[in-house]
């Protein structure tokens, strides 16, 4: 069969998981032969089978782990076409989701586009890229964003750590129109958000339904809300009924845009913003025999790679026992993780650990994920990436 892009050929007996409809192939499934070798990174190709049966189009790294990543059928063509055809079914999954454009428009494999994730702020969009193969095609895939949603703003924010691996360098920069602070629209509630200068894309869509359940149980009560970033948590907990809530973040620029957000929705007077570090406020709080009704804890990830798993578990143990010291009898205590690396199970386990470390009895009446604009590929259960549990304690 002559094919469109150079020939990658996996190895005799391998290629199991590729078969049955899972978009990576790792380098020691691959015949390493010279040609191959020097492919540059990112270059589109077609991946065969060790009998020369093709089974895909996507495109090759030859210095990463994940060696190939498929993003179609054999001989497709991987133009501004194809890629407009994928936005816009990306975009009618989320026009029936959502009433408002506000969401995670494109998440990678879960979207059939490894490498690229986009968050769409009303008409700003924050694009992220995280291989090769992708950042060779940046200006087809601009080009096929503004084909199907015209957006007055793209920034592209591609300075994830991630991209190392794939041998990208990071950059930030305004591909279309002028950044700055964002509107966020979220549960009826209006937040403001970085989109050049902010984590990520300046705002975690991921944890909406997550939010929407905690507020319902803060109605009437106090709040904690630990590594509050903008404010997600804390300000729709208010907006929705909680007496108080005390957000504490490390980063003063974050607090900056809570505040703002806050003070947007009428709620100013009820949070309380905290510049500090989350472990030693909490402990401080503690031997300060400080109680709140309900507990949130959203930390960064603790297990960046497969090295940390151990350090990372030990520090969510960790943050959950002076977590649950805070909780009143009878409250609540939400504990995240968006650490890729942390098993779902072991994160319950570590969790058990530290609340039983610190002498409450626990009911588990919640566990999570990501909302529904954060779709797993089916083949990939590690992609889904965010756990959230949430507790009664005694």
């Amino acid at each position: 069969m002559t094919t469109r892009f150079p020939l990658v050929k996996l190895r005799p007996k391998e290629g199991r998981r590729v078969r049955a409809g899972a978009p990576w192939v790792f380098s020691n499934e691959i015949e390493m032969d010279g040609p191959t070798k020097a492919l540059a990174p990112g270059t589109l190709v077609s991946l065969a089978d060790a009998g020369g049966i093709v089974l895909g189009t996507g495109y090759f790294n030859p210095k990463s782990l994940i060696a190939v990543r498929l993003l179609a059928g054999p001989n497709a063509a991987l133009d501004q076409a194809f890629f407009v055809g994928k936005i816009r079914r990306a975009l009618n999954l989320r026009e029936q989701l959502f009433t408002s454009p506000f969401y995670r428009l494109v998440h990678a494999e879960g979207d059939g586009l490894p490498g690229l994730v986009a968050d769409r702020f009303g008409d700003t969009l924050v694009v992220q890229i995280t291989t090769a193969g992708i950042e060779n095609l940046t200006e087809t895939i601009l080009a096929a964003f503004d084909e199907v949603i015209a957006p007055r703003t793209i920034v592209l924010r591609n300075d994830a750590a991630s991209r190392a691996l794939e041998g990208l360098g990071l950059d930030t920069r305004i591909a279309k129109g002028e950044a700055g602070r964002v509107t966020v629209e979220e549960n009826g509630i209006r937040y403001f958000a970085d989109a050049a200068g902010g984590q990520k894309s300046g705002w975690y869509y991921d944890q909406r339904e997550n939010r929407a359940f905690m507020a319902r149980l803060a109605n009437g009560k106090t709040v904690l809300d630990a590594y509050s970033y903008t404010g997600g948590f804390g300000i729709l907990a208010v907006a929705q009924g909680a007496r108080d809530v005390v957000a504490i973040d490390s980063s003063e620029p974050a607090l900056d845009v809570a505040r703002a957000a806050a003070d947007e929705n009428n709620v100013g007077a009820s949070c309380h913003f905290v510049k500090g570090e989350v472990f030693a406020e909490l402990e401080r709080r503690a031997a300060a025999n400080e109680r709140f009704d309900v507990v949130i804890c959203d930390p960064p990830p603790f297990v960046r790679a497969r090295k940390d798993l151990e350090p990372g578990a030990k520090a969510y143990r960790k943050l959950a026992r002076l977590a649950a010291q805070l909780v009143s009898p009878g409250g609540f205590l939400f504990l995240a993780s968006c650490s890729h690396n942390m098993p779902r199970d072991r994160f319950g386990i570590e969790n058990a650990a530290g609340i039983a470390r610190a002498w409450r009895f626990a009911s588990e009446i919640r566990d999570a994920g990501a909302g529904p604009d954060h779709p797993v590929h089916p083949n990939l259960p590690e992609t889904a990436y965010l756990k959230a549990m949430v507790y009664a304690l005694d």
